[in-house]
């Protein structure tokens, strides 16, 4: 989509086949992630940062990968009284990251985001249900007239009314929110697996070649690939799937 351009910061060499793949830098250590973005090298330009390694010098890294000329998911899923959701985004934005991530279960954490981000060039995503849920898991949440798909577009178009620019779905709802979010809508879909491998606990997983038919602007692959014998290869595979996608 032609959007791309403007949603990510300028890189040398940069190719939008790359910037489609977010690689998650599941990893525990900062040493870790140091050596899994080294083996990747060019081969990939956007990474994401979440729990895991923020609390082992992931800012840092999420920094030291911009100023590299990397684009940064920072993965925080923030959910708190709107006061302290407000400061905290106000705080990433002042990092200069690309994405950042926000539950999107109610209005008044989406809209003390949106506060907080003020005029920033910071990216909302709203996290719409997560890709391991499925209706039996939305049942002992308490809510039971709803299947995953029907809440994931409810949000979303709470999450579009609040001013966010996107959400977090898996690509089985990327279809309907593309329909109801309009061409400049941001979708990223984890959950992500080629044909074949195993899900392991994604309860609504798709392909990188499916996702991306459907509407995904953006697809997150963690394991398939930080934990795959060669890395860059399989980073290399899930791109050409999706430059495919995109062409057929």
């Amino acid at each position: 989509m032609t959007k791309l351009a403007s949603v990510l910061v300028p890189c040398r060499d940069r190719d939008r086949d790359r910037d489609r793949l977010i690689v998650a830098l599941d990893v525990p250590t900062l040493e870790a992630a140091r050596a899994l973005t080294d083996t990747l090298g060019d081969s990939v330009n956007f990474y994401k940062i979440g729990l895991e390694l923020l609390v082992d010098g992931g800012l840092d890294l999420a920094q030291q990968l911009k100023r590299d000329g990397r684009s940064v998911f920072l993965d925080m899923k923030f959910l708190d009284i709107g006061n302290t959701v407000e400061k905290a985004v106000a705080n990433v934005a002042r990092l200069g990251l690309d994405f950042l991530t926000v539950h999107g279960s109610d209005r008044k954490t989406l809209d003390a985001a949106v506060r907080g981000r003020g005029d920033n060039d910071l990216k909302l995503l709203a996290v719409t249900v997560l890709t391991s849920l499925d209706k039996a898991d939305l049942v002992q949440q308490g809510i039971t007239d709803m299947t995953p798909g029907e809440l994931v577009l409810q949000r979303a178009k709470m999450a579009k009314a609040a001013g966010f620019d996107g959400v977090i779905a898996s690509g089985n709802e990327a279809a309907a929110i593309r329909k109801a979010g309009g061409d400049s809508f941001l979708i990223v879909t984890p959950g992500i697996r080629l044909a074949g491998d195993d899900p392991k606990d994604q309860s609504r997983a798709m392909t990188p070649a499916k996702a991306t038919e459907n509407g995904a602007d953006y697809l997150v692959v963690g394991r398939p690939i930080t934990q795959a014998p060669d890395p860059k290869a399989a980073a290399e595979r899930f791109e050409a799937e999706i430059r495919a996608a995109k062409t057929s």
